[in-house]
């Protein structure tokens, strides 16, 4: 079984609308879901730490997926923790004045979904890394929520996992 383990976004919660949309197709598909509590920790290496220790325990293949700060804290973690998948939404990546927090994109799988229509983290951010790394981009008709988008962004969910797991 595949585990898929969610990392959400600065202002939100573990089980906000997105991630609790995902992991309903995440299981409808047989596969286990779960979600970090990351709240009350702004400093985004703490919430990367927390995600390795999350993850230290579990015996199964791994996808991370991760929104806004989430998906920082997600593409940081993914190649301590093993993963064999990084799905994203709205990545903060190349934040200004914070652009050297940049992770370097592991060695696999990713998938970044993005809003055209974003105002927190720029599209532009995304296009860049996904250049950089030959990484899935998938520009949505959305903002940086992202919530008017849920059932493109779960085709594209099952789509990465389908193609990524045997």
């Amino acid at each position: 079984m595949t585990m898929v383990i969610f990392s959400h976004g600065q202002e939100s919660g573990p089980w906000g609308t997105k991630i609790r949309a995902m992991a309903e197709l995440v299981k409808s598909l047989g596969h286990a879901a779960d979600s970090i509590d990351y709240q009350g920790i702004a400093d985004p290496t703490e919430r990367v730490d927390k995600c390795i220790r999350k993850c230290a325990g579990i015996d199964d293949d791994i996808v991370l997926v991760g929104s806004s700060m989430g998906g920082h804290v997600a593409t940081a973690a993914a190649a301590s923790v093993g993963a064999i998948g990084l799905f994203v939404l709205a990545p903060a990546y190349f934040m200004e004045g914070y652009e050297d927090l940049t992770p370097p994109a592991p060695e696999m799988p990713i998938c970044i979904v993005h809003g055209w229509h974003d105002d927190i983290v720029p599209v532009d951010n995304s296009i860049r890394y996904a250049r950089n790394c030959g990484a899935t981009l998938h520009l949505v008709d959305g903002d940086h929520r992202l919530t008017a988008n849920l059932d493109e962004i779960n085709e594209y969910l099952r789509y990465f996992l389908e193609r990524i797991i045997t």
